[in-house]
């Protein structure tokens, strides 16, 4: 493509021809500002990626240590929950209650002492005692041994304390009498409402130091005083992260936690606080020395609460090598910086080149203006290119557009043909009620017409939530489950079905505990499974001959971990085939208008949400249907 005499190549062609010498010499001038410059930019650069590197290595630090910290919580919160069941046991053993009403009774010391060395044994405790109300050891696990607890007295203990007060609590401290450290469980004894003594738990608490990081990360574990009890590094073990006011040391005297220690201050130096809340530290020799290498490198204390305890972990990871690294990046960014200044050189030289590289400098320029043509009609042409594309990516979302609202109006016919079947059963319990709403006003009987409203009402509002359930189900959106009283949801499914047992002549049998239980599910979707099931059974007795005895039996059976709710009938039973499609959709054993097929099918998704299942029992007579739930308590609803 010729270049047009007026372009601007030619035109700075002939400007630099024209350039007088002073120019030029501005030019250097600049030249030398810009080679400077660079220099310093260099030199920023360089300290910005030792910046850039230690952060990325203290963060990596940072999250590696915010892991480990959750998991020695965690493993230590496990080892304490194991006991935490301990003290309350022997709040049952008959012999425990009745050492601490006759503490003179040698025979039930002797029985009390042997079982808790058998206790103590079988739970893999250090020590279990009672002490009685004066704070006196009446038993103890350890009672064979040269430093038993039988007959200390330990009313100084923060722990005994507590109990007595009617606080169950735990306690970390040293022995006064063994000399051993561990964690106190402690709890009242109670009988008939009344405190009798306490019983106590020790657990050793120190193998948790075995599964710590060794090496150059250590974890600890602190009070709330700050007295480090549990250390990776054995040097600062009974250390305290501060010096100690003379109050909590005197504390600490009293109560004697810990017996025997002077508790030295950790000596940390070069404090640094960050916003993220770790610090940057470093620590000193135990014992005080200040000789070369007894300095820490430089620490990242990251710190992780174990509440109600009060109790800190501190995890201190070392910077050394993240400094190292940031280094390293200091000497890569000079290498490049270095190579960049050559570069720069080299480009320098050519400028000041002369009259022997002038026309290969305006060859060049002619030469980019006539690539920038070329890069100017290929942007023109990307440009169409892109508008076609923009079109295309128009179409493609117009149609995906169309095919979900397709898709939205499949999902609204099932949901339709789901709210006919379900509200079917409702509405004829509703045309009942009505009928004999009109029959108790005609004679007068009004209580019992509010009454029947009042069910109406009820029968209404249910059909609002069941419709809302079968929306929810559709949408397979997840309801938060809860403990649903098995008794309150058979109730209320029989509330539908009541006056059609009774019109076709129905003996029905409820099967089910005086205690209420509990089931982890939905209430609304409960019932809609249980009216299910209970009106299918009547469809089927409805097949008898006429006098034929009719019976609809549900029960209720409870394990440790299930609930099973089963609904059977005396009918004229399934078939094989029909056993096998039970829970296909829109299949129906009932004459052509009379059901949809969807029933069973609703309600087996209805229990497989909740966790549990929906199956069909083999009987010699008739039909039986078993619902199996997760059992639930009152307490996980509470809290």
């Amino acid at each position: 493509m010729p270049i047009p005499p007026d372009s601007p190549a030619l035109r700075a062609h002939d400007a630099l021809a024209a350039t007088p010498f002073a120019t030029r010499a501005r030019r250097r001038r600049l030249a030398h500002i810009a080679w400077w410059a660079a220099l310093a930019g260099g030199v920023a650069l360089a300290g910005a990626a030792y910046r850039w590197t230690e952060q990325i290595n203290i963060e990596r630090l940072r999250a590696a240590g915010a892991q480990r910290l959750e998991v020695y919580a965690a493993s230590l919160q496990n080892l304490l929950d194991k006991y935490d069941f301990l003290p309350h046991m022997l709040e049952l053993d008959r012999n425990v209650l009745a050492l601490l009403e006759h503490p003179e009774d040698d025979k039930r010391r002797l029985d009390v002492n042997t079982y808790l060395e058998r206790l103590s044994r079988q739970a893999g405790s250090r020590i279990i005692y009672i002490v009685d109300l004066q704070g006196r050891t009446l038993a103890a696990s350890n009672w064979r041994q040269k430093d038993s607890f039988v007959g200390d007295d330990i009313r100084f203990r923060p722990y005994l304390q507590n109990a007595l007060s009617g606080r169950p609590s735990g306690f970390y401290g040293v022995g006064t009498t063994s000399g051993e450290p561990g964690y106190f469980y402690a709890r009242g004894v109670h009988r008939d409402g009344r405190m009798l003594g306490v019983a106590v738990v020790k657990v050793n608490i120190e193998e948790q130091e075995r599964g710590w990081v060794q090496g150059a990360d250590k974890v600890m574990l602190a009070d709330a005083n700050g007295v480090l009890f549990l250390s990776s590094a054995p040097a600062w073990k009974y250390h305290t992260l501060r010096p100690l006011p003379d109050s909590v040391r005197a504390q600490l005297e009293q109560t004697r936690q810990y017996h025997g220690l002077a508790l030295p201050s950790l000596p940390i130096r070069d404090d640094a606080a960050h916003l993220d809340g770790t610090r940057v530290v470093t620590i000193g020799a135990a014992g005080g020395s200040e000789a070369r290498g007894s300095i820490t490198p430089p620490l990242l204390v990251q710190t992780r609460s174990l509440a109600p305890r009060q109790w800190t972990f501190l995890y201190l990871s070392d910077l050394s090598q993240a400094r190292a690294n940031a280094r390293a990046a200091v000497l890569f960014a000079c290498v490049a910086y270095g190579f960049l200044l050559l570069l720069f050189l080299y480009v320098r030289q050519r400028l000041q080149a002369k009259e022997q590289l002038q026309a290969a400098y305006n060859q060049l320029e002619l030469m980019v203006a006539e690539r920038t043509s070329r890069l100017e009609r290929t942007t023109q042409r990307l440009m169409a290119e892109a508008e076609v594309r923009r079109q295309a990516e128009q179409q493609l979302h117009r149609t995906q557009n169309e095919l979900y609202q397709a898709g939205k109006m499949a999902v609204l016919g099932q949901m339709s043909a789901s709210i006919t079947h379900e509200l079917n059963q409702p509405l004829t319990a509703l045309r009942t009620m009505s009928d004999n709403a009109v029959l108790l006003f005609e004679r007068g009987r009004m209580d019992e017409a509010r009454q029947n409203l009042a069910k109406i009402s009820q029968i209404v509002a249910r059909m609002g939530s069941i419709t809302g359930k079968l929306k929810s189900f559709a949408r397979k959106s997840n309801a938060e489950l809860g403990p649903v009283s098995i008794h309150t949801a058979i109730s209320n499914a029989l509330v539908l079905v009541e006056r059609r047992l009774q019109l076709d002549k129905v003996a029905f049998t409820l099967d089910i505990s005086q205690a209420d239980v509990y089931a982890l599910c939905d209430s609304n979707r409960l019932e809609q499974v249980l009216l299910n099931l209970m009106t299918n059974a009547l469809d089927a007795l409805a097949t008898l001959e006429r006098g034929a005895p009719r019976t609809l039996t549900v029960g209720v059976t409870e394990t440790a971990q299930s609930v099973l709710i089963r609904v059977a009938d005396n009918g004229p039973g399934l078939t094989d085939e029909a056993r096998e499609k039970l829970f296909q959709p829109f299949f129906t054993t009932k004459p052509q208008g009379e059901g949809l097929g969807l029933g069973l099918a609703i309600s087996e998704q209805i229990v497989r949400d909740f966790g549990g299942s929906l199956r069909s029992e083999e009987t010699t007579t008739g039909a039986s249907f078993v619902i199996e739930l997760q059992a639930a308590t009152m307490e996980k609803q509470d809290g």
